[in-house]
């Protein structure tokens, strides 16, 4: 009886340590103790089970043309957010982020319609949101930020409830291949955490553990509710620092054999968003080392370098590749050195064995990474139409380019 004691003592000990490390790393004592078994041989987690390249995109305009578009280009998952719809409610399939009770019929209808297009073309979809209760996208939300979701318990249950609905309508339709809950989480920005000190970020988390800003437990009860929907389905989790690749490491896996984890890629920020580049920075020789203005070559090491969080991760976590999606990376169509930026980015996701979705494929409304119209602006002409309200669509016209060649090549292989 003692002995039982002491080894259930020890036992307690050594789940206290996991329980409060993400990824449940190595101990002290050198052990080491994995939550993940490999994915079924179901058809949804199977799609998983090599190596994957899609777009994101969104079905503001034409879902069944935009579908057919991405059938013919070869891509082969879309991660779709339909946030931008305009619902029956103030926000798409949510009604109301300040107080969801169920998911509008009008807007449920909308969807399944998108989703039957996309099977229709065999385009397979990740479905996310970028706006939940609580939490509505900044975009719609006069440009600011919403940290209810990550402050206040009532909307975290709103949150899970929705998903319990959303997942329980879409659980058996063919073209979904996986939830992904929440776009780029974001519950230490209120507290102006970054990834530029994560020794502020460690007593940080330390401190909200077990609260509603703690993301490791949101992730477990939100895969928790959709599993009580949904058995099959792949979940995708998005890591901390609106999904960095350095937030990663401080994930938790959760206990489910169908779970994937996903990072951004824009590094470095300054040099793929245009309006802050301003045509100061160059890839690879003149990148900007740190915000003064300043620049540096970069060699395909800086990439890996970058990436390596996720790699060192994974491999403490016993995460496989299969497991590893790089949900979203591009850069501005006009920043110099664009077309080599990406084919280093894309080979580099290749060695890996990562499944990823570059950012993005026919957007509506913006033409910043619309790979099709290649580098050159639009000009004048085309602004003056789009004040009038005639959509980007009818605007532009696509043909094969070296820029978005980068893309056709790895979708035609």
């Amino acid at each position: 009886m003692k002995a039982n004691y002491v080894y259930l003592v020890l036992y307690s000990l050594i789940l206290v340590v996991v329980g409060s490390n993400p990824c449940f790393a190595q101990t002290k004592s050198g052990m080491t103790f994995s939550a993940h078994a490999p994915l079924s041989a179901e058809p949804k987690s199977a799609f998983w089970q090599q190596q994957r390249k899609g777009a994101n995109g969104d079905i503001e305009q034409n879902p069944d043309q935009w579908f057919k578009a991405a059938s013919q280009a070869g891509i082969e998952f879309v991660r779709l957010s339909p946030t931008k719809l305009k619902g029956q409610g103030r926000d798409f399939l949510i009604g109301n982020a300040d107080n969801f009770t169920d998911i509008p019929r009008q807007d449920l209808a909308r969807l399944k319609a998108a989703l039957d297009s996309a099977a229709k073309y065999n385009v397979r979809v990740v479905l996310t949101t970028f706006s939940l209760p609580g939490a509505r996208w900044r975009q719609q939300n006069k440009g600011k930020f919403d940290y209810r979701l990550w402050t206040q318990e009532k909307y975290q249950q709103q949150a899970f409830s929705f998903w319990k609905k959303l997942a329980a309508e879409l659980k058996n339709h063919p073209a979904i291949v996986a939830y992904n809950p929440f776009n780029e989480p974001y519950p230490a920005r209120k507290d102006n955490l970054s990834n530029e000190d994560h020794a502020a970020f460690d007593k940080w988390l330390k401190k909200h553990t077990g609260t509603a800003a703690d993301l490791n437990r949101f992730n477990r009860r939100m895969v928790a509710a959709i599993r009580s929907e949904d058995t099959n389905t792949p979940i995708i989790l998005d890591g901390w620092f609106h999904s960095a690749a350095d937030g990663i490491q401080y994930l938790t896996p959760v206990d489910d054999k169908a779970v994937l984890y996903a990072f951004h890629f824009y590094d470095p920020w300054n040099y793929t968003t245009f309006r802050i580049n301003k045509g100061r920075f160059s890839y690879p020789d003149k990148m900007p080392d740190g915000w003064d203005g300043k620049t540096e070559a970069w060699t395909k090491a800086d990439i890996e370098q970058r990436i390596q969080p996720v790699v060192d991760w994974a491999a403490r976590c016993n995460v496989p590749t299969s497991r590893i999606i790089v949900e979203e990376f591009g850069c501005n169509r006009r920043v110099s050195g664009a077309k080599a930026y990406l084919e280093d980015l894309i080979a580099a996701f290749n060695a890996k064995g990562w499944h990823w979705a570059f950012y993005s494929f026919r957007a509506s409304d913006w033409d910043g990474m619309d790979y099709e119209l290649g580098t050159k602006p639009l000009g004048g002409k085309y602004w003056a139409k789009r004040e009038k309200g005639v959509p980007h669509e009818q605007l532009v016209k696509r043909r094969a380019n070296p820029l978005w060649n980068v893309f056709s090549r790895e979708f035609a292989k």
